[in-house]
């Protein structure tokens, strides 16, 4: 989860009071925080303060006090910070941190020393971040439940029930509007758009407009969450939520010309993107990312599952089920559908995400273990040729465990140029921990972010579930932890029905600002952005305006959704209110800073690159030139954060020395634990279930019939395997021998009820299919993309005799399905 902070010490160090102001402009956050921590206990603590660092936060400002002491982080150049870190005792504290602690990614830490029985520790927290978007428009700001001051809701010795816990997450009393003492949380909303409304949920006082236009309001927290929930706060803003400006003015004490002498625009681009369908020159392209080391436990070798030579114990029933499982996947070259084997899993996968690609996309398979293979020398089109050959080659993927080169494999894609219009999605199956690589492979993720979109699958027994989490956080994509019981197939394809949505392409931005101004570019807009997405662009304002009375300025947003054209032009102030604390110029720093790393700045590009430490530094913002330095001294001779940090010599003076302090990338050495209320629940039930099924004399019916209801359910997932396995590219079926048996037929019956000589075998084979995947589809609910191939593929057709085809099929399949399923 993003933007959750930790205090890390003894559970006897107690967090009494905070205090936060924060201020949103539209989809910015600017937080000022202070904590009050104290030491119950008789005996000195050994305390640490640690929070993670995402990529849309910039934490700028850090220092805790306890009585006259006070330490201070602060951004110094990064050769010479390194030098000042080697010579501090117990930085090596800070190595055993990084591998042993159960948080997982980029963190600060920082080590705060001994804290005296009953004495206090005050922690200034500031940072600026972009925050996320909802799916209805909303920006969402959130506040982690530790830290809030804790609050006894139920005494010690009271009986707690799961009744107790449900009445009591409804209850409301006249202390809920009692405010807390020891919490000030205010939070002050500004949008040139108008602020709507707010959800919280926590108790807060009513939203107070401070505008007459009501483009500006406050809101305070009378109480903390429930219990075990963070703050969440989402802020409603008026009118349309394609297009935002905020524009901030320059530091009256920069030279103009640099970036915080210069005015600095944040746009937020939300495109509508109605529900079209693709045109096929923008379907998307889809890679195929396959771990080997999913094969390490095969008993069974690949080249023999393929040939149709399954082991005795392969086949759940001998006889005439055994022969037809034989029979099947000797003709479709399937493996058995229902093993649990992550190899037999991984196939059957692949062919059904293959199977469920539109025609005119492009595809590609990768294969990594010590070394990675392609399918492909670049992304092929689908059509029904290559479809065909990468089903035939599905078989050649083999065990390598020699290592888990994904860092190579993704440098390797991202340095491939995109395709025109193609969006760029990579569908990932990974089971092995690659921990020595995580930074370095965040670090690339975070590079093209912009450019595509993860889907990440990690196995339940994989270490690697944060890495995934992230990857796929980070490109707005989706991460699913594959667990035995978990059908892998069923979820990649869900997967994939969600990356097949329309998007928006071919963004473009176009400014009408008064003459003498102009724009540069600091972040970009994206090629695209997918359904439900937004993403900020940040750009400088230059010059000097010719007339003074223009006080507006103009950006028009163009983009395409499949072949429909859009625009949406925006009007927006250029004389904002001053902000002294520029959050909106830090987190345009942050970006400049890491495009600078990534174009290759370096030490021979001199301007530049001492304009860009300078900048940082001066900010706060820490870069990939700079790094993270902190002071032990005392409060009389605390230097303040609006000057830049004092020479190497002021650590030779005897009132101060460095303190252990760093960004590091933890490893999780835990278990993975959802913090999801909606797992929590579902493991629960999983329990019940379990218990419920253990065989017992009162159970053995219901046990009979679970097993009978289970072997019915195997027959139909071959069935349907076979069925899908003979589907063509473009979603339909020929009428052969195969498809009539999949559909526990003979062909000549088929033939037999063809409704006319008009109606082509094809369209009558299709149909046929159509009708008995929509009969069975309960039992497997995501077929709904193969049907929506196969629909399609009806629709272009020029006869289709739709009713006497269905009538017809219904009859022949004992079905009752109505003619609006194929939304011809």
């Amino acid at each position: 989860q993003r933007g959750i902070w930790f205090f890390s010490s003894c559970p006897e160090v107690e967090l009494e009071s905070v205090t936060v102001n924060v201020t949103i402009q539209d989809f910015v956050a600017d937080v000022v925080s202070e904590l009050f921590f104290r030491n119950m206990q008789q005996v000195p603590k050994e305390t640490m303060f640690i929070f993670p660092v995402d990529s849309d936060t910039v934490v700028h400002t850090f220092y805790a006090t306890m009585g006259d002491t006070r330490i201070e982080a602060m951004l110094w150049e990064k050769e010479e910070a390194q030098q000042l870190c080697k010579a501090t005792s117990g930085m090596e504290n800070l190595g055993y941190l990084q591998n042993n602690w159960d948080l997982w990614g980029p963190v600060f830490a920082c080590f705060l020393g001994t804290l005296p029985p009953n004495s206090e520790v005050t922690i200034s927290l500031c940072y600026v971040q972009e925050l996320p978007m909802q799916p209805d428009g909303a920006a969402q700001f959130c506040w982690p439940r530790e830290l809030f001051p804790r609050t006894n809701y139920v005494s010690e010795n009271s009986s707690f029930t799961f009744s107790h816990l449900f009445l009591m997450a409804g209850w409301h009393s006249s202390e809920e509007e009692t405010e807390f003492e020891n919490l000030h949380f205010s939070i002050c909303l500004n949008s040139a758009h108008g602020v709507s409304h707010i959800a919280i949920n926590s108790s807060y006082t009513p939203l107070q407009y401070t505008t007459p236009d009501q483009t500006s309001a406050v809101v305070s927290l009378k109480r903390p969450p429930w219990m075990q929930d963070d703050l969440n706060l989402l802020v409603y803003y008026r009118g349309s939520h394609t297009l935002s400006a905020v524009v901030e003015r320059r530091d009256p004490k920069a030279p103009p010309g640099s970036l915080l002498g210069d005015p600095v625009v944040m746009v937020t681009l939300m495109p509508s993107i109605p529900e079209v369908e693709a045109s096929p020159g923008h379907l998307g392209e889809f890679l195929f990312l396959m771990d080997c080391s999913l094969f390490q436990d095969a008993q069974v070798p690949p080249e023999e599952v393929f040939r149709g030579n399954f082991p005795r114990w392969s086949c759940p029933a001998g006889g005439v089920r055994g022969k037809l499982l034989h029979v099947a996947r000797c003709s479709a070259k399937l493996p058995y559908l229902s093993s649990a084997h992550p190899y037999i899993c991984l196939q059957n996968t692949l062919l059904f995400l293959l199977k469920s690609l539109p025609l005119g996309c492009y595809f590609n398979i990768y294969s990594f273990g010590g070394t990675f293979k392609a399918f492909y020398l670049q992304s092929v089109e689908y059509t029904q040729e290559s479809m065909d050959n990468a089903v035939g080659r599905i078989s050649s993927i083999c065990p390598d465990l020699g290592g888990c080169d994904l860092l190579g494999l993704l440098r390797f894609i991202y340095r491939t140029p995109l395709l025109h219009g193609h969006a760029r999605q990579l569908f990932i199956f990974i089971q092995r921990k690659i921990s020595s690589e995580e930074e370095a492979v965040m670090a690339e993720v975070y590079r093209y972010r912009d450019h595509h979109r993860c889907f990440c699958f990690p196995t339940n027994r994989c270490d690697s579930f944060n890495l995934s989490q992230a990857m796929a956080l980070e490109t707005k994509g989706e991460c699913v932890c594959i667990h035995s019981r978990m059908d892998m197939t069923s979820e990649a394809v869900k997967c994939l029905q969600r990356a097949l949505q329309p998007l928006a392409s071919g963004i473009s931005l176009h400014w009408e600002l008064p003459p003498g101004l102009e724009v540069s570019m600091i972040r970009k807009a994206p090629e695209m952005i997918f359904q439900g997405h937004k993403s900020s662009i940040y750009a400088q304002i230059h010059g000097q305006t010719q007339d003074p009375e223009v006080e507006e300025g103009a950006v028009t947003l163009q983009y395409h959704v499949g072949s429909q054209s859009f625009d949406y032009t925006l009007r927006f102030s250029l004389s904002p209110s001053a902000d002294n604390r520029l959050p909106v110029h830090r987190m345009a720093m942050m970006h400049l800073l890491w495009k600078l790393a990534w174009e290759g700045t370096s030490r021979t590009e001199k301007d530049i690159w001492h304009n860009a430490v300078k900048s940082s530094l001066s900010l706060g913002v820490l870069s990939p030139f700079t790094s993270i330095v902190a002071v032990h001294m005392k409060q009389r001779d605390a230097w303040h954060h609006d000057s830049l940090p004092p020479d190497s010599s002021m650590f030779c003076s005897p009132s101060c020395n460095l303190v252990p302090c760093q960004l590091l990338w933890l490893c999780s050495f835990r278990p993975v634990w959802f913090k999801s209320t909606k797992f929590r629940m579902v493991q629960k039930c999983q329990f019940f279930l379990e218990i419920l099924g253990r065989k017992t004399p009162d159970t053995e019916a219901l046990t009979q019939l679970s097993a009978t209801c289970k072997g019915k359910e195997k027959l139909l997932s071959w069935a349907f395997s076979k069925l899908v396995a003979h589907q063509k590219a473009n979603g339909s079926w020929a009428l052969t021998t195969a498809l009539a048996s999949a559909l526990g037929l003979s062909k000549a019956d088929v033939e037999l009820q063809r409704p006319s000589e008009d109606v082509q075998p094809t369209v009558w084979a299709t149909i046929l299919a159509l009708v008995w995947l929509h009969q069975y589809k309960w039992k497997v609910s995501w077929s709904q993309i193969l049907e929506t191939k196969a629909c399609r593929w009806l629709r272009d057709q020029a006869e289709v005799q739709l009713d006497e085809c269905l009538e017809a099929a219904n009859s022949l399949l004992g079905c009752f399905v109505e003619p609006t399923i194929f939304r011809i």
